[in-house]
């Protein structure tokens, strides 16, 4: 089970109140798990995601490990421009 990180900002209150129980908010906004089973984080994501829909505004980051993808690093966003990332020769970089 990998560490996963969520990332907030300008978020609505119902957004980190739900994340805070099932993660400690590290810094304001940001909110680690160091073992978060993929099933857990697929439901938080699911429920975040749901929540976007009805009352978008601001931004949601989510990163976990994942050795399927490039720097074996997840990534997913809402609200943000859609970023992904790619693998240039062994370096990371964020594609916009």
């Amino acid at each position: 089970m990998p560490m996963t990180v969520v990332v907030t900002r300008d978020v609505a209150d119902r957004f980190r109140g739900f994340l805070s129980s099932v993660m400690p908010e590290a810094a304001p906004g940001v909110f680690v798990a160091a073992e978060l089973s993929r099933g857990v984080r697929e439901r938080v994501w699911t429920v975040l995601s749901e929540w976007w829909a009805d009352m978008p505004g601001g931004s949601i980051v989510i990163l976990w490990k994942d050795d399927a993808a490039p720097g074996r690093l997840g990534l997913r966003t809402l609200g943000l421009p859609p970023r992904t990332l790619a693998d240039l020769d062994g370096a990371l970089l964020v594609r916009r």
